[in-house]
């Protein structure tokens, strides 16, 4: 699938918020128990000020089919050499390799910025995602037991961390 990426905006919020909410309501890669309105996209945007953050479009249709971006690990500028990722990609548009091109535009902007380690906080009831950042370099770094419960079942809180040095 061919791709562009355009800096996230507000007027990419629509199709962000329905393809964050179709995961928010068919499994656990987004923690939400219900869908958001449309209006959260707002927060998206707050999240990743001064981070590179972009929308993903199909250059035939013109369509989203995703998003992705770095935020802030943590306020204190102790923590600024660490970002966390996020992405979501449409569902029919996954298995494509465009979540990779994502990891792999967010890794050189982090670089550029001097981050020197990205975070991945991921459901441990999405293993695809386990298995997509075990393949791209990211390795367990801890996990918070049983603390989640979304959809009548329990899950744990998986970090997952990447040295870009």
């Amino acid at each position: 699938m061919n791709v562009s990426f355009e800096p996230l905006a507000a007027g990419h919020g629509p199709a962000v918020m329905a393809i964050f909410n179709h995961y928010v309501e068919n499994g656990f890669s987004a923690y939400p128990e219900r869908k958001l309105p449309d209006e959260f996209f707002g927060r998206f945007l707050d999240m990743t000020r001064g981070y590179p953050a972009f929308a993903m479009r199909e250059k035939e249709s013109g369509k989203v089919v995703g998003f992705c971006f770095l935020h802030a690990y943590h306020p204190f500028p102790t923590f600024k050499a660490t970002a966390e990722v996020t992405y979501f990609i449409a569902p029919g548009s996954t298995g494509r390799g465009i979540g990779a091109s994502a990891l792999e535009l967010l890794e050189c902007e982090a670089r550029k910025m001097g981050v020197r380690v990205i975070l991945a906080s991921i459901s441990s009831l999405n293993e695809g995602s386990i298995a997509f950042h075990r393949r791209h370099g990211f390795s367990e770094c801890g996990r918070f037991r049983g603390i989640g419960r979304k959809l009548g079942r329990d899950f744990d809180m998986v970090w997952m961390q990447k040295d870009l040095s």
